[in-house]
């Protein structure tokens, strides 16, 4: 291995390190009491090596929720995979749900906080752009087939999405306890919701 290969490779250890310190302290602190000292600290650097790897705690957020959003990725990957693209849809559904449910407060950080104000809009457009265009592909394949009500297949992600982020937000913030909801009774009253949901948006 040469010198340069060495070098980046080391890199990539090094923003490894700080990326997972910095997720694991969004997580059990919150995005607002962590600071870059804090994070240096607990990786025992000073915050001057971490600013030679991200300008500001923005910029390090945006990395953290960038892989937050490939482990969402993934379980839609793991368990959104049937032929038929309304099961699918279903399957997605039903995915995105749990993930929020099993993972309240990763989700929390990658779509409830405020997203990174000081990183480039270009970029906050690829920041899970992998993940939204799963869901687009497999809603484009259904209207491709006439499955659904929907023309523009944007539209249809957008309401798609904006139904299974507000399920899992109404929980994440204690909002379904008005509807007194036994805890283990949470998933299954979701997913019904997603399946009639679906119900009425398939042609």
């Amino acid at each position: 291995m040469g010198i340069s290969e060495r070098k980046e490779r080391e890199k990539g250890e090094m923003k490894k390190m700080i990326t997972t310190a910095a997720m694991k302290m969004f997580l059990e602190d919150g995005y607002a009491k962590t600071s870059i000292r804090n994070i240096a600290d607990s990786i025992e650097y000073s915050p001057g090596t971490i600013y030679l790897y991200y300008k500001d705690k923005d910029e390090l957020l945006y990395e953290v929720q960038g892989q937050a959003f490939l482990k969402l990725l993934e379980a839609f990957k793991t368990h959104a995979t049937s032929k038929d693209p309304i099961r699918r849809l279903e399957q997605l559904g039903k995915t995105y749900v749990s993930f929020g449910l099993e993972n309240p407060e990763l989700y929390d950080l990658m779509f409830i906080i405020r997203a990174p104000m000081n990183v480039d809009d270009e970029l906050h457009k690829d920041n899970g752009g992998e993940t939204f265009f799963y869901l687009v592909d497999c809603l484009e394949e259904c209207m491709k087939n006439g499955l659904l009500i929907f023309k523009d297949p944007m539209q249809a992600a957008l309401q798609v999405w904006s139904m299974m982020h507000g399920l899992v937000s109404l929980n994440l913030r204690c909002r379904l306890k008005v509807m007194v909801i036994g805890e283990e009774s949470i998933q299954p009253v979701l997913f019904k919701a997603v399946e009639e949901y679906l119900d009425s948006i398939v042609v």
